[in-house]
């Protein structure tokens, strides 16, 4: 095992067992994540009416909202989620707040690449 991945396993063991699972949760949206993904071309689609469920994790949001919003560059949105998945994850701000704040981003972002169109 390699240094950083025993660091790692050490912080987590760290953890109690709330915050091991945000961190997990974390991990998962990190590698989730690809380079060189092909953005889709943007075009007068309305978002897609996907619902939110009544429990839904940060990581579930974010892959609802990508459904959603399947014509925005997921490379100009990263930077925003990957802040609100690391408040979450890594200082523990409540998942719906931070679900709450990615329907703006998300909303935000197509209402920019339509009015740019």
């Amino acid at each position: 095992m390699k240094h950083d991945e025993k660091d790692l396993l050490e912080r987590y063991r760290q953890l109690n067992a709330e915050r091991q699972r945000m961190l997990l949760e974390f991990a998962v949206f990190l590698s989730a994540r690809k380079a060189g993904v092909e953005v889709p071309e943007a075009s007068d689609q309305p978002p897609l009416p996907i619902a939110r469920p009544a429990t839904e994790t940060v990581v579930m949001a974010i892959k609802r909202l990508t459904e959603t919003y399947p014509m925005l560059d997921r490379r100009k949105l990263f930077s925003d989620t990957s802040r609100y998945m690391a408040q979450h994850a890594l200082e523990g701000r409540p998942a719906a707040e931070v679900i709450d704040e990615l329907e703006v981003v998300f909303a935000s972002h197509f209402e920019r690449m339509r009015d740019e169109g």
